[in-house]
């Protein structure tokens, strides 16, 4: 039997409390960042020591007070630099009513679709703007008869955080060039460590749980167990498989089972009657082609990059570039965007046995 990670909990603090934590973010006792202070933010979220000096071990290796810095320096150095010319020098960046528009698309009390599509025709021509309009929706695929329900109650401190960080960063999204942006900011890190590295969309969780239908999901490296977390807040029953080799500051669930997830496959016959769900899929050991070779289910749900940059899944082409010419049984049916971190361009790949009724 597999052994489990049994202790929810945040490095250096004694008082994490998932459930809490959301249930005060509920009330309104969201401690996001005044004046743009990420520090005092989240050794508010996670109840840590006023002196914290822990070394977060990402895309680089950084501490709170180095990433406070680094904030206020705001765009110097090319720390903002997202958006590049023909020559590949930075763009001035885009106005903040076009950020708050692009963040408003991932809302859960709007119709994405709708609110994309105005996010278009509201765009200058030329305009960054336009450029991630374009980019969103051609990209984006979802069936007509999919019905996604808004909720004014939906909670999700990761996308509240990361809607301050566009703010901050001065991005309004991704667009074609974006698949050339080899830098981050120093921000991520703490996002990845606290949170996971790319946020779940309302949208996104909605559309795996339409699709679960009777079904699980095996959630095959869940690193901090968040997307599995959010999934049982919508009551989907959630497996979370992980070596959990990486290391998180914080864990959201108690329950991971600390296994190699092609030994868990193998073990569990394929997992034939349940949904697969890969959040940032490796790169490295082919790690995500023996997954989907080992799998044997009807239904896989991909959350990575859409573009070239080698960050997810495959060095040189997409998800979906790959299943197309290596799992031929399998349709993309789903393509949605994310909310993609500075830089990042993000989605969320539903693929389906060809012959399987779709939902």
């Amino acid at each position: 039997m597999a052994s489990q990670h049994t202790r929810v909990h945040t490095e250096g603090s004694s008082q994490f409390d998932p459930d809490g934590l959301f249930n005060a973010w509920e009330s309104g006792q969201k401690a996001l960042p005044e004046d743009n202070d990420l520090r005092s933010s989240i050794i508010s979220t996670f109840h840590l020591p006023p002196s914290d000096d822990y070394v977060y071990h990402a895309t680089a290796s950084v501490t709170l007070a180095q990433v406070q810095g680094a904030i206020k320096h705001g765009g110097g150095s090319g720390l903002h630099a997202w958006y590049l010319d023909g020559e590949g020098k930075p763009l001035p960046p885009p106005p903040q009513p076009d950020v708050l528009a692009y963040i408003s698309i991932f809302a859960p009390n709007t119709a994405t679709s709708k609110v994309l599509t105005g996010f278009a025709a509201n765009a200058k021509k030329g305009s960054i703007r336009a450029k991630v309009a374009s980019h969103l929706q051609t990209q984006r695929i979802l069936p007509s008869d999919m019905v996604i329900p808004k909720s004014k109650k939906y909670v999700n401190p990761y996308y509240d955080f990361w809607c301050w960080s566009c703010q901050d960063l001065e991005w309004a999204g991704p667009e074609e060039g974006t698949v050339n942006i080899k830098t981050s900011h120093h921000i991520l890190p703490i996002f990845m460590h606290h949170f996971g590295c790319v946020v779940p969309s309302y949208e996104g969780l909605q559309i795996i749980k339409q699709k679960v239908e009777k079904r699980s999901v095996v959630e095959i490296g869940s690193g901090n167990g968040y997307w599995t977390y959010m999934l049982r807040r919508l009551g989907v029953s959630v497996q979370a498989v992980d070596n959990l080799q990486s290391e998180y500051r914080t864990l959201w669930i108690s329950d991971t089972i600390m296994k190699d997830g092609e030994r868990f496959l193998k073990d569990e016959k394929g997992c034939k009657d349940a949904v697969l769900l890969f959040v940032y899929p490796i790169i490295s050991s082919g790690f995500t082609s023996k997954i989907l070779e080992t799998y044997k289910g009807d239904t896989i749900c991909v959350a990575g990059t859409q573009n070239r940059n080698g960050y997810t899944a495959f060095k040189d082409r997409t998800i979906d570039e790959y299943i197309k010419a290596e799992r031929t049984e399998f349709q993309k049916t789903i393509q949605i965007p994310l909310p993609s971190f500075a830089g990042k361009d993000e989605a969320l790949f539903v693929f389906e046995r060809k012959g399987r009724e779709t939902s």
